[in-house]
């Protein structure tokens, strides 16, 4: 009879480990791929932005920007990636994995 009662708390011991180790995992695995995802697509997008802007800068001031002030357009861009940056930056609210707010 003992027997049967260790088996019981083995199973119970097993099935709680599971429901409190793989689901919050599996949570985490799919919170960090469709982060990653979309830094990626963001990213990216924000580089051809970034590049298009530079573009602009050159094909449609090229006068202003000629001779010794050829590098403007260049950090113009940096700058406003480096806004872009700080305001993307500024708004991650949260923190960790946990959905209880602190």
């Amino acid at each position: 009879m003992a027997r049967e009662d260790d088996d019981g708390i083995i199973e119970l011991l097993k099935t709680y480990a599971k429901q409190e180790t793989l689901g919050p995992l599996k949570g985490a695995g799919r919170w960090l791929a469709f982060g990653a995802v979309g830094s990626l697509l963001l990213g990216l997008g924000l580089f051809f932005v970034l590049l298009g802007g530079l573009r602009f800068l050159q094909t449609k001031f090229d006068t202003t920007f000629d001779g010794a002030w050829s590098w403007a357009p260049y950090l113009i861009v940096f700058a406003v990636a480096v806004v872009v940056l700080l305001v993307a930056f500024s708004r991650v609210k949260q923190p960790s994995l946990n959905k209880e707010p602190n």
